[in-house]
This record gives C-alpha cells, sequence and structure tokens, in this order.
C-alpha cells in the first residue's frame, strides 16, 4: 500500500522488543488466531478511552459519536485490516507505544519465559505485548493513525517488518482512531478469509460492547472500501454484564474473563450479580487459576474495571476491593456514580464503601463455594495466591473469621506437607476436651514436622497446623481464634494442655520439677545471660532440651524479616526448657566438674538453638566445645 509521507525517520527498537519480536515471529502462542483478539482488545481499549475523555471534552467525537471496529481482508493482496475510531495516537505515542515497552515490563516478561509455548503464551497479555502478535501471522505490519483532537494533516505512519526498526512519518488522515494493515506471511492466507474471521471474533470477541464489523461482501481491488450498506456487525455488541445471567453462557464469561483479565486460561470461578434498591450496580468478578508476575510488586496494576451507566471511566478502580483480594478481575458498572467520577471522588464517597464491603463479601463467597464445591481447583487457587489471601485478616477485622475458613495450611495429620487442612477440618477432628487450635511456625517443612516442640502432641495424638510461610508468624498475631478456639503456638510460653493433661500428669510433673531445682540453678548460672528462663519441660520425650519463645517475645520468622528490612529487633532471650528423664540430661546433672558441665551445658542450648531453625551466636565457641568434647570420649 503506498502512502504518501512526510518527516520519515527510521528508528531501532528497544533491545527487549527485539527479543520478543523474535519470539512472536517463531510462534510463541500455540493458537495463531489469537493476534485478532489482542488487536481487537486494543481497539476495544481505544474506544473506551475516547468515550472518558469525551466526558470533559465532547468535541473529541468530531461529530461522530457511533464508536466501532471494522476488521476486513483482500485475498489477492493478502491482507488483513482493522479499523477503529477511538482515540487515536499522535507521533509521540506511536513511537513510545509501538517501540517501545514501557518500564521493565519486557525484561521481567523475557525472565519468566519457561521455553513452553503453551505456558509462554499466557505471559503476552499480562505484560501489555499483545500488539506485537500481529508478527506471527505477517510479515509487515502497517499502521495508520490520529489522535482524536488534532488535525487531518497530523496524522502518523508506522510500518515494521517485526525486524530490528521500524519506520514512522507524518501522513494525512482525516478521520481520527486507528488502522492496521497486516501483511500475512507466505502460508498465513487462510485468515483473508471473510468466514475464518468472523468465527475467530465469534470465538474470542463476541463480549466486547461496542460492533465489530466485517463486510458483507468483499471483492479485492474492485472497490476501495465497503459501503456503510455492506458492513454487517458480526458480535452481539452489548456489555455482556449487562445482559441476564440466564442468557450467558460459561464460554463467554470465560472468553471475557480472559479480555479484562489479559490472560489465556480460564478464570476458576465467577460471579455475577446485579444490585438493586438504596445502591444501584452491576458486578461480574473472575478468580483467576494463576497468579500474575507481579502480584507482590506494590506498583502493580490492580482493581476492577468501573464503568458508570455503562461508560467506561477508568481501568484499575482498586477502591472497590481490599488489597488482599488484588488478584480478583472483572467489571463494576454504577448508576450511582457522576461520570466525571476521578480517584480522589472515589476515596472520599460514602457508596464506594458500601459498595466495597459488599463486593469484598460476595468474593468470599465465591472462594468459599470453590472451596466446596471444586476442592481440586480450590487447592489450584490456593497453591496461587494463599498468601496473598493470608493479608487478609490483619488488613480486614469485618471479615476475619471468613476468610480464617478460607485459610489452608500443613499439619502433623497429613505427611504429604501440602497446605491443604481448613481450620474446619481441624477443629472436626479435635481431641476430647480439647479447646485450643494448636500451631507451630517455621522456615521450613522439614525443620517443623521434625521440632522437638511437637514430641508431647504425637504422643498424645494431638493434631498441630505447621506454619512455614514467611508471612506465618505476623498472620497469627492477628487471627488469635476461631469458631471460638484460641490458637495457641506450641512454641510458645509456659504450654497448658488443659484437660489433654490428667491430674496424675499434672502432680508427676511437679514432683519430677521439684527434684531438678539444683540442675535449673546450675544452669542459670552456666548460661548466664543467654537465656530468660530455664525450667524442666512437658513438651519433650525423646529430645534433652529446647527452646522456648517468651509469651510476648518476637518469633523467629517475625525477627528475620524485621532484620532483613533493616528495621531494629527488640531484644529477647529464650527460655531453655529441659527433659528430666533424658540420659544425656541425667549425666549433665550428674557431672561434678563445674567447668565441664558449663561446657555441655552450652552444647545442649546450642543443639536446641539449631533444632528451632535459629543460627549461632557464636558457632566457632560451639564447635571448639564439641570437639573438646569428641577428643575426651575419644582418649
Amino acid at each position: 500500500m503506498s502512502v504518501e509521507t512526510q518527516n520519515k525517520e527510521t528508528l531501532g527498537f528497544q533491545t527487549e522488543v527485539k527479543q520478543l519480536l523474535h519470539l512472536m515471529i517463531h510462534s510463541l502462542y500455540s493458537n495463531k488466531e489469537i493476534f485478532l483478539r489482542e488487536l481487537i482488545s486494543n481497539a476495544s481499549d481505544a474506544a473506551d478511552k475516547l468515550r472518558f475523555e469525551a466526558l470533559a471534552k465532547p468535541e473529541l467525537l468530531e461529530g461522530g459519536a457511533d464508536l466501532k471496529i471494522r476488521v476486513s481482508f483482500d485475498k489477492d493482496a493478502k491482507t488483513v485490516t482493522l479499523d477503529d475510531n477511538g482515540i487515536g495516537m499522535n507521533r509521540e505515542d506511536v513511537i513510545t507505544h509501538l517501540g517501545t515497552i514501557a518500564k521493565s515490563g519486557t525484561a521481567d516478561f523475557m525472565k519468566h519465559l519457561t521455553g513452553d509455548q503453551k505456558k509462554d503464551s499466557h505471559l503476552i497479555g499480562q505484560f501489555g505485548v499483545g500488539f506485537y502478535s500481529a508478527f506471527i501471522v505477517a510479515e509487515q505490519v502497517e499502521v495508520f493513525s490520529r489522535r482524536a483532537g488534532t488535525s487531518a494533516e497530523e496524522g502518523v505512519y508506522w510500518s515494521s517488518k517485526g525486524e530490528g526498526d521500524f519506520e514512522v512519518a507524518n501522513i494525512n488522515k482525516a478521520e481520527r482512531g486507528t488502522r492496521i494493515v497486516l501483511h500475512l506471511k507466505s502460508g498465513e492466507e487462510e485468515f483473508a478469509d471473510g468466514w475464518r474471521l468472523r468465527n475467530i471474533i465469534k470465538k474470542y470477541s463476541d463480549h466486547i460492547a461496542l460492533p465489530i464489523e466485517l463486510p458483507k461482501e468483499f471483492h479485492g481491488e474492485e472497490k476501495d472500501k465497503p459501503s456503510e450498506a455492506e458492513w454487517e456487525t458480526v458480535n452481539r455488541a452489548s456489555a455482556l454484564w449487562t445482559r441476564p445471567r440466564t442468557e450467558v453462557k460459561d464460554e463467554e464469561y470465560q472468553e471475557f474473563y480472559k479480555h479484562v483479565g489479559h490472560d489465556f486460561e480460564n478464570p476458576l470461578a465467577w460471579s455475577h450479580n446485579k444490585v438493586e434498591g438504596k445502591l444501584e450496580y452491576t458486578s461480574l468478578l473472575f478468580v483467576p487459576g494463576r497468579a500474575p508476575f507481579d502480584l507482590y510488586q506494590r506498583e502493580a496494576p490492580k482493581g476492577l474495571k468501573l464503568y458508570v451507566q455503562r461508560v467506561f471511566i477508568m481501568d484499575q478502580a482498586d477502591e472497590f476491593l481490599p488489597l488482599y483480594l488484588r488478584f480478583i478481575k472483572g467489571v463494576v458498572d454504577s448508576n450511582d456514580l457522576s461520570l466525571n467520577v476521578s480517584r480522589e471522588i472515589l476515596q472520599k464517597d460514602p457508596v464506594i464503601d458500601s459498595m466495597k464491603s459488599a463486593l469484598t463479601k460476595r468474593v468470599l463467597d465465591m472462594l468459599d463455594k470453590l472451596a466446596k464445591d471444586k476442592p481440586e481447583d480450590y487447592k489450584n487457587f490456593w497453591k496461587q495466591f494463599g498468601q496473598v489471601l493470608k493479608e487478609g485478616p490483619a488488613e480486614d477485622f469485618a471479615n476475619k473469621e471468613k476468610i480464617a475458613g478460607l485459610l489452608r495450611f500443613a499439619s502433623t495429620q497429613d505427611a504429604s506437607g501440602e497446605q491443604s487442612v481448613s481450620l474446619a477440618d481441624y477443629l472436626g477432628r479435635v481431641k476430647e476436651g480439647q479447646d485450643k487450635v494448636y500451631y507451630l511456625t517455621g522456615e521450613s517443612y522439614a525443620q517443623v514436622k521434625n521440632s522437638p516442640h511437637l514430641e508431647v502432641f504425637r504422643k498424645k495424638g494431638i493434631e498441630v497446623l505447621l506454619l512455614t510461610d514467611r508471612i506465618d508468624e505476623w498472620l497469627m498475631s492477628y487471627l488469635t481464634e476461631f469458631d471460638g478456639k484460641q490458637f495457641v503456638d506450641v512454641a510458645r510460653g509456659d504450654l497448658d494442655l488443659g484437660k489433654l493433661d490428667t491430674e496424675e500428669d499434672k502432680k508427676a510433673q511437679e514432683e519430677i520439677a521439684k527434684t531438678k531445682e539444683g540442675l535449673v540453678e546450675r544452669l542459670k548460672t552456666a548460661l548466664g545471660d543467654e537465656v530468660a528462663e530455664v525450667r524442666v519441660s512437658h513438651r519433650l520425650t525423646d529430645s534433652p532440651a529446647i527452646l522456648a519463645i517468651g509469651e510476648q517475645d518476637l518469633g523467629l520468622q517475625m525477627r528475620q524479616i524485621l532484620e532483613a528490612s533493616g528495621q531494629k529487633v527488640p531484644e529477647s532471650k529464650p527460655i531453655f526448657e529441659i527433659n528430666p528423664a533424658h540420659p544425656l540430661i541425667e549425666k549433665l546433672d550428674a557431672e561434678p566438674d563445674e567447668d565441664r558441665f558449663a561446657d555441655l551445658s552450652h552444647i545442649l542450648f546450642d543443639q536446641a538453638a539449631l533444632a528451632a531453625g535459629d543460627s549461632l551466636k557464636d558457632p566457632a565457641a560451639y564447635v571448639q566445645r564439641l570437639n573438646k568434647l569428641l577428643v575426651e570420649l575419644s582418649a
């Protein structure tokens, strides 16, 4: 296609874009037809942006408020063309959006690639690089665009063969919006076919809320473009969320999710709801099946698409859901907000608070239903988003009990180590007389499952939850009880098993403690300032000694998090507990030499620290004492 251009220049692609194009051209997509969905999705976004900007500047519509997308083809020229009359681009926009990718998106994209075509294709939408999918089927891509509100002389032309560079020039373009012309590669001529294009649009883009038109008949070069009468709309062209639930098929919901979620997989669940009465709004919320790469990045885009009376307002309205539900995708369309809504208004409007509360409950109910009806899907959800959901009890006091019911943990009951036990499961298995939920935190499953703290629980057959995510100790500082039962850290304070200990057990413990008072005092003297207290343990059956945490002290996980973030960690000392029945403790009690007694005491103390997953303050001293003992034993 020849075009009269001015101020033509050739520019090089950003380095990462070159790598990306190489991947695209070598068929990163396992399903090539998805290029059309990506380009239509971009055109739909351009129309949404124009509608929004035209709220404040109606003149941007240039007398043409009838927004649409047109897809045409030319079999002889082997081209597919997409036209939209959305917001359009100026020269700077074209260079910025088509020659580079914002921030570190592409570098992150490349880093997350696995080499598996199917898996890698899922990343494309997330990184906003869908435009480049055109190069899967096209040997050359041309773009003709003019931004709404600029003159016809300010049109811009962009062209590239997907290699190292692209051309950009000024052109005359009478209409606002963007035209993309794909010059198909040899072997991709199947896409220059009306029936093929129609099927692709119906399959992937039927939910798009503005008309997508194809020519009824188009005879190659006989006509430059068909007249108005020859175009027909091939999609429903109505906002999917405004239709009754009974009229929307599962496949339509799934395709709509892929559009709003920039995903290639089906969602795990969705909730479509219309609220009428004091508040009037419609919501369509989705639970993704895969976590985005930037889930834990503070500046990552999050939130729902906001529409007011079906007019698009903003892409990431994060005021409608709490941060711990930032993975939820979807749309909210309100009749109770003004069309000129801004982020400042959103943050202050009491209507938003009411909607946020209702939408939050709706998401939690959706997750609860998923857990009950599709446990395997919920297991997948938990693997992807479990740690984010654990932020909930601290952020959302009103729904703390409901969130707690959605949490999953590893436990001593399940040798697989999977986080699959719910609190309801745990309470269904409690021992008679058990009025506590017992748990233990640590760095890894291997470390906690073998912890000496569990010995008395194994002996009595009491289940203990094993918490190994970095967030867990922080979580439990907010999650103090569930269903009336208090949470108890088995490594903290003086363990009291309540009714699970018989009166005979308690009496025997007291008597043993009295017989070891002398040993306890000797240990306090030997260990000095290293311990807060020394006492006889009721937790141990097999190990000689253990370290317990003071009731108000920070645990190991929280100390490590604070240290890693450069914050000052409050000083605390552990409680040293001994197992009076263990042979090593009996030998220690019988040791007459106080210097040797001190060395043995420090060795036991350091071993207890290692068993708890802590690092030694003076590893060299530990090694020296241990070597000294080994020499004595071998003499």
